[in-house]
């Protein structure tokens, strides 16, 4: 449980109330923080699936059917059971459910390949396996090498309204290869039946000092690691957030497109909304040329996305006649923000009527995705604003605890109640990043490079491991994205280091242009041209590559590794 020894400097203090700053977090379950939204909106739709609409006190009945389940296939408390779902409603019964018994959830991606499932099961002991039918083909190579006694088996159409679900069997479900009914696999509705088998004492007590989830880095700075998340963690998050977004209530709505098996979807998007008793439309195959029709469809209250989410609703041509005026919140997050691409946003969204501008917020799965946002009176263009109520940032000299001036840049470390535990198995890496300080308290080194001025207001400009020393120069490719992206004909930019005879490093550009500049000429030399004009002489990229699309992670964001891999060849 997070405690502050001693209080650390926090000149964005003035933009909270006193009471606002001394965060309470109460001594309770993420399952029992949700039964307190249940008890008091029983009668609110909490999920929306493919058209057909689940109730807060539909929803609790089925998170109690399934936690009985559980502990009838022998589920114990402290027991791991890794969920492999897209973002369909057996995800959040499952996850709500296990946490009600004090099992741990461990989130996994649908789409991760064969050997990384594997490795998610044995790294963390899972002793049962939830997953989305598709899966089977993979895991049934790898299923006996692991410790998982059961594994669920879901389908996407077992949520949907019975015609759609018929529809699905008819168009999709048949294609897929599915698992006999037997001791090791058994399908959803008959494990929710045993539910009704189980006469013991279903909810166990509250643990501050256990975790009750296992989230995964990304992994596009290299293997991703199990990150221990309590139920601490979460609540704190929802205390802060009731703060910052006081405009929200009981009966508004989100559009769920970011997965549950991530930070910000699952702590955000989910728990967050679902504690305030609003209705989660759960998308769980997003398609960004659709976007339009999704948003003219359900019209939410909040959008919450990564950066690409907006590049796809902002190139869509369906989106020209979209009326936005109903938003209450657009929530950038997961990765950063050029300021070519801020403006861009909220340009778009004036365009659309929308009375709102894109707040941008930082955060990692190490602690949680959010720890500061842009908002209110602390709204600055190109910021990720101030830290959250509760959450302190300093800005120390890479590889040190020493801080910088006001202004400077330097690392950015977190102290906070939505800091993780550590990393699973990891004792060496855990202390690197989650450091004590002269202070005694417990700051997480996020590796990402930022400034605060003089209001604590917060800049980020990229990450440590990203910043490119060339002839001993630092070369920042955020900024240079910055640079490239103000060109009319560019859509997106990215830029890492590549080798150098003797420079060492230097920058290389990939670059995606617009569609209508793409016959030109002449653009590629105008790029080449506005970079001499706009970068010092050592940050101008070396190379220039123009493509069709740049590569993504399996959660949207920019595969920088695999760019450089490239170039390792």
């Amino acid at each position: 449980m997070f405690k502050i020894k001693k209080k650390p400097k926090a000149p964005w203090k003035k933009y909270y109330t006193k009471d606002e700053m001394k965060l309470s977090v109460p001594m309770r379950s993420i399952y029992q923080n949700l039964e307190e939204s249940i008890n008091r909106n029983p009668n609110y739709v909490a999920l929306e699936y493919m058209g057909k609409n689940i109730t807060y006190k539909q929803f609790y009945q089925l998170i109690d059917k399934c936690a009985r389940a559980f502990l009838q296939l022998g589920i114990t408390e402290g027991d791991v059971v890794t969920i492999c779902l897209p973002n369909v409603p057996e995800a959040l019964i499952s996850f709500y459910a296990l946490n009600k018994i004090g099992a741990v959830a461990n989130m996994i991606h649908p789409l991760s390949s064969e050997e990384e499932i594997k490795h998610y099961l044995k790294e963390t002991n899972s002793v049962a396996f939830v997953m989305i039918d598709i899966c089977y083909e993979k895991v049934r190579n790898i299923i006996d090498d692991t410790n998982v006694k059961k594994t669920i088996v879901v389908s996407a159409k077992n949520s949907m309204p019975l015609l759609l679900g018929v529809g699905y069997l008819v168009t999709q479900g048949y294609k897929i290869k599915k698992p006999r009914n037997d001791s090791r696999y058994i399908y959803w509705n008959e494990f929710l039946l045993k539910g009704y088998l189980y006469r013991g004492t279903v909810e166990v007590k509250y643990n501050p000092d256990t975790p009750s989830v296992i989230l995964h880095s990304g992994g596009t700075t290299g293997i991703p690691k199990g990150i221990l998340l309590s139920d601490y963690n979460f609540n704190a998050l929802f205390e802060q957030a009731i703060v910052i977004f006081k405009d929200l209530k009981a009966g508004d709505s989100i559009l769920v497109i970011l997965p549950n098996f991530h930070g910000f979807g699952l702590g955000v998007s989910m728990h967050l909304t679902l504690c305030l008793g609003m209705k989660l439309i759960l998308i769980p195959q997003f398609n960004a040329k659709k976007i339009d029709e999704l948003l003219v469809k359900y019209r939410p209250s909040v959008l919450t996305g990564v950066p690409t989410l907006y590049e796809a609703m902002m190139s869509n041509s369906g989106m020209k006649h979209v009326d936005m005026s109903w938003l209450k919140y657009i929530i950038s997050g997961g990765d950063s923000l050029t300021l070519s691409m801020f403006n861009k946003i909220n340009k778009f969204l004036e365009e659309h009527g929308a009375k709102v501008k894109v707040m941008q917020g930082y955060g990692m799965t190490e602690s949680l995705a959010a720890t500061a946002v842009s908002h209110g009176a602390a709204y600055r263009e190109g910021s990720i604003g101030i830290p959250f109520p509760g959450t302190y940032f300093k800005i120390v000299y890479p590889g040190t605890q020493d801080e910088v001036p006001v202004g400077e840049d330097g690392e950015m470390c977190v102290c906070g109640p939505t800091v993780m535990m550590g990393y699973l198995n990891n004792e060496k890496e855990t202390n690197e990043v989650l450091q004590m300080h002269k202070d005694k308290n417990i700051w997480l080194h996020t590796g990402d490079i930022g400034c605060m001025d003089e209001n604590g207001i917060l800049y980020f400009k990229q990450r440590l491991k990203r910043m490119i020393i060339s002839s001993g120069y630092n070369v920042y490719p955020q900024h240079i994205e910055n640079v490239i992206e103000e060109h009319e004909a560019v859509l997106k930019c990215t830029v890492i280091g590549i080798p150098h005879p003797y420079k060492v490093e230097v920058a290389k550009a990939y670059i995606v242009l617009k569609d209508e500049y793409k016959a030109k000429r002449s653009v590629k030399k105008s790029i080449e041209e506005h970079c001499k004009k706009n970068l010092a002489k050592y940050s101008i990229p070396y190379e220039y590559e123009y493509r069709e699309a740049l590569p993504k992670t399996l959660l949207g964001k920019v595969n920088y590794r695999e760019l450089e891999n490239e170039n390792k060849r």
